[in-house]
């Protein structure tokens, strides 16, 4: 069995989202196979989150597992910068094959906060190639996240958001009011109205909208009606103005559908992918866009792009990538989560009569039970890993992500669960209920 020392642990290695005054607690994990996460204290635990929401075909695929040997043996690492090889151009030609047929260039970045970054820059760089310097802003909607870095902090949430903290170091963009239209009903003309009134503003100073596709995740666990993404893309075009799907959290079929954009039958013209890009097994990123956004980049006054990091294109996370998506391309990801959401509709219907719960959504494959009132995430973890389960709740929402090739079994001891720990709300205290963290 392997020894974790957590003394040094709680000393030294600084959690997201935690405090190095009162660390949350953690759990030793030691090994990984389909959906099970094992403790070294020998327990095992059902994942419902997919390590954040990226390692949809479960652990120690060995199609995955293979691939990255292979790549290993060759060539683990090498600058992109005047060199190419055949782990990224395979890549790029398997994400060509299923990305929609406007978006031709492919940027490999390593995470989904750089790919935003990307998307952002290469949104501004392209007005000055198109001789209007003046779209130097961004548009976005409330209730959203885009990533840690200062310019994805600058489209998340301005006042729920987690990075209220850093004032004016943080550039103010234009926010429009999230769409309250539910996923698979019309859009409200108000919801369309606000959006339009803003571009119909200050369309001469935005250079892009950037949102998240049906799903709003860290920020809202929200799913909007794919008729506002349908109207966002008809306004863009009418007011000049990009549209950035950030498709990091719903890309490769969470949502349901490959990616959140066919909901609405619509194409952007930079998209943001990550997370499940590699199946969850190494960090990759990429920003995609279309002949026109690189065509006016490289007509911008730098004549290049401006960004290149020291890990892009890295061949080992290309080569997982390339074969999680030959195991994306046999669409059984389609099957696996229609039965995902199927029982977890079935199973998770009853929280709605709990006293602690607001409301029960269900999307592709992920399960929300929004709470009336934020939770105490550390505590809840650890009910959770007295069921033998992964779930990490945060702000007012207890969800699951799991893995598609979670069993029937093992996804109703995550729905189980969720039940069980969400009739335990109403009995803690007002102390316990309250300490909250994010994602």
């Amino acid at each position: 069995m392997n020894i974790i020392d957590y003394q040094f642990e709680q000393q030294h290695l600084w959690h997201p989202y935690s405090s190095m005054h009162a660390p949350a607690p953690v759990f030793g994990i030691t090994s990984a196979s389909g959906a099970l996460l094992m403790r070294d204290n020998g327990q095992a635990l059902v994942d419902g989150t997919s390590s954040w929401w990226a390692c949809i075909h479960g652990y120690q695929h060995p199609a995955i597992v293979n691939a990255m040997q292979q790549q290993l043996q060759k060539l683990s690492h090498v600058m992109f910068g005047g060199i190419t090889h055949e782990a990224a151009i395979a890549l790029g030609r398997q994400l060509l094959a299923l990305l929609p047929p406007s978006l031709t260039k492919v940027f490999l970045a390593d995470s989904g906060s750089i790919a935003v970054e990307v998307a952002l820059k290469m949104a501004l760089q392209y007005w000055q190639g198109r001789n209007a310097p003046l779209k130097q802003k961004i548009l976005t909607i409330r209730h959203g996240y885009h990533g840690d870095t200062f310019a994805a902090m600058s489209v998340c949430d301005p006042e729920e958001g987690m990075h209220t903290m850093f004032g004016d170091n943080v550039t103010q963009q234009l926010f429009a009011a999230a769409p309250t239209s539910r996923f698979g009903e019309p859009v409200s003309q108000e919801d369309i109205a606000g959006l339009q009134q803003l571009l119909e503003q200050h369309h001469s100073h935005i250079a892009a909208l950037i949102l998240e596709p049906i799903m709003q995740g860290a920020g809202a666990m929200w799913f909007y009606s794919a008729e506002y993404l349908k109207a966002a893309r008809e306004l863009c075009h009418q007011y000049h103005v990009l549209l950035i799907a950030d498709e990091i959290a719903t890309g490769f079929g969470r949502t349901g559908a490959l990616f959140a954009c066919d909901h609405a039958g619509i194409s952007p013209d930079i998209m943001c992918i990550g997370k499940a890009l590699t199946g969850g097994y190494i960090s990759l990123a990429a920003t995609i866009c279309s002949d026109e956004v690189a065509a006016g980049i490289s007509d911008s006054p730098a004549g290049a792009f401006m960004h290149g990091p020291t890990f892009m294109a890295n061949p080992l996370a290309c080569s997982a990538a390339t074969a999680s998506l030959a195991l994306i391309a046999n669409n059984d990801w389609q099957r696996q989560v229609s039965a995902i959401e199927t029982q977890l509709k079935q199973q998770l219907a009853t929280a709605a009569e709990l006293p602690a719960v607001k409301e029960v959504r269900v999307l592709g494959a992920i399960g929300v039970l929004e709470l009336h009132e934020p939770v105490n995430s550390g505590l809840l973890q650890s009910e959770f890993v007295k069921r033998g389960v992964w779930i990490r709740p945060f702000n007012r929402f207890i969800y699951i992500m799991p893995p598609y090739i979670i069993s029937s079994a093992q996804l109703s001891k995550l729905t189980h669960a969720m039940l069980e720990v969400a009739a335990l709300l109403p009995k803690m205290t007002s102390s316990q209920r309250q300490i909250v963290s994010h994602g």
